[in-house]
């Protein structure tokens, strides 16, 4: 865990640090991997953040929007289907940002590359979603369907904060290159260098 500043933020934040993968010096934003964490949560929980950094957990969309604001940022995301055998794989965004609150946190994407399908990029200037927040496209509240807060635009092909291990349809962490509707990802991490 590594203390970040962002923004001249002078509180300073407690983060997950990928030192590892690609070269490192990567800021986890959201990593989901056991399910112990309920990412069905409200408005007030995304911006803010919540979880635990060991396991799961969401930064905050004020903190991902002070952390891309500052220039230059690139989103990795790493995903893990289930198997037999896990299937694994990634995506690379040389261009990521999130705005601020006051524009529901949308979501600028491009420049992807990597091996998982830019299913991302359906989701590009989109405004974030939660059950008490309905942004999306859709008359009915994606969140609210999916259990899960996103950049919905109609609901797919992304929610990396759905049910953990859902058998549902698209009720899953789903990325729909990787998982289907059916399949819900046992690991993804969302990583910003």
């Amino acid at each position: 865990m590594y203390t970040i500043y962002p923004d001249d933020d002078s509180n300073g934040v407690s983060v997950r640090c990928d030192m590892d993968t690609d070269g490192g010096g990567l800021t986890v934003c959201q990593r989901r991997a056991d399910g112990s964490v309920n990412f069905d949560r409200l408005w007030t929980d995304y911006k803010s953040g919540f979880g635990n950094k060991s396991t799961e957990y969401w930064l905050g969309l004020d903190n991902i929007h002070k952390l891309t604001s500052q220039g230059n940022v690139t989103l990795r995301v790493d995903l893990i289907a289930p198997g037999p055998p896990k299937r694994s794989a990634y995506a690379v965004y040389s261009k990521f940002t999130v705005g601020d609150e006051s524009s529901k946190y949308i979501l600028a994407v491009a420049g992807y590359s990597g091996n998982a399908s830019d299913d991302l990029y359906k989701h590009n200037g989109m405004k974030f979603t939660t059950t008490d927040n309905d942004n999306d496209l859709i008359l009915d509240n994606c969140a609210f369907i999916y259990h899960g807060a996103f950049w919905f635009a109609n609901c797919h092909p992304v929610n990396l904060n759905g049910l953990y291990v859902s058998v549902s349809f698209y009720s899953g962490v789903v990325w729909d290159y990787l998982s289907g509707p059916w399949v819900s990802l046992i690991y993804t991490e969302m990583k910003l260098r």
